[in-house]
């Protein structure tokens, strides 16, 4: 990064640790915050928007939008998150490629799926070999976040279930005697209302979501859980930075970054949860009120 980082065996101790902290794989560690935060940035509304849509299909006049979604939200809440996210990145990742394989190479008679290997031809492969780093990490990236948004969309699909049964049904029934359509009754009483019953459910939700994000690290993308373990694991004097095992340093300051993120995480949620309270017929709402 510097000049005087030419030659690190001649540096004094300070220097030394600058250099070090300034070097280009520091410099994507720090950048992997970055990733991470983006991450949960995308994730969570469109987890919320898979969630909505599911607790939408729960309602449907339709069995069949209603059994789906039912199996959705019940069974992806069934198996566990570490399964899923190992399979729902592999699985896009073989369709897309199938598709491609159809489109592109449909000339080619061998199968696909020859004994247990899933063998497609060059052109189909995702992303092409020729295709620079940052393609391969954001064509990760993007496969971890569908995992992330279909597994927490499902748990937000429970959570907003149960909410919306939670508003009184003296409401509805109130719309419903002005003459108020189903669909007047859900977009203008029912969802309005729902939100605060929501929030504590998808404040846990969000929380889980935060502390999940190390799975990163085993979709193949280079997380902050990576890096940690790259820098921090020993170096030999053959690299020119040699240092013991310092992987409890770098593993303690994912520990600070974490609680920074849950601790101002839940300020903002009390916040949200204070003003959506204010003027509902809920014990936050009546607290607020004096009474």
């Amino acid at each position: 990064m510097f000049n005087v980082c030419a030659d690190p065996s001649t540096l004094t101790e300070f220097f030394w640790v600058i250099c070090y902290l300034t070097t280009a794989k520091h410099f994507a560690f720090y950048v992997s915050f970055l990733v991470v935060l983006v991450l949960l940035a995308i994730a969570a509304p469109l987890s919320l928007l898979f969630g909505f849509v599911a607790t939408i299909g729960t309602r449907s006049s339709n069995w069949i939008i209603q059994i789906f979604s039912k199996c959705y939200i019940n069974m992806v809440r069934g198996i566990p998150d570490v399964v899923f996210f190992l399979f729902v990145p592999l699985a896009l990742d073989q369709f897309f490629e199938f598709i491609r394989h159809k489109i592109i190479c449909f000339d080619v008679v061998e199968p696909i799926w020859q004994g247990t290997d899933f063998v497609v031809c060059k052109s189909a492969k995702l992303p092409l070999s020729t295709a620079e780093l940052w393609v391969h990490q954001l064509y990760a990236f993007t496969l971890a976040l569908i995992a992330f948004a279909i597994v927490f969309g499902a748990f937000a699909g429970n959570v907003l279930s149960g909410a919306m049964r939670a508003v009184p049904k003296t409401q509805t029934e109130t719309g419903a005697a002005f003459g108020f359509t189903q669909k007047q009754i859900f977009w203008r009483i029912l969802v309005p209302q729902m939100w605060i019953y929501a929030i504590p459910g998808l404040s846990n939700l969000w929380m889980i979501l935060i502390k999940a994000t190390p799975l990163l690290f085993l979709l193949g993308v280079e997380d902050i859980v990576y890096w940690a373990r790259e820098l921090g694991g020993s170096k030999t004097s053959m690299y020119a930075y040699p240092h013991p095992d310092w992987r409890v340093y770098y593993f303690a300051g994912l520990l600070v970054f974490y609680l920074l993120m849950t601790w101002a995480s839940s300020k903002v949620l009390k916040r949200l949860q204070i003003k959506l309270s204010k003027g509902q017929a809920t014990m936050a709402g009546k607290e607020l009120q004096g009474y």
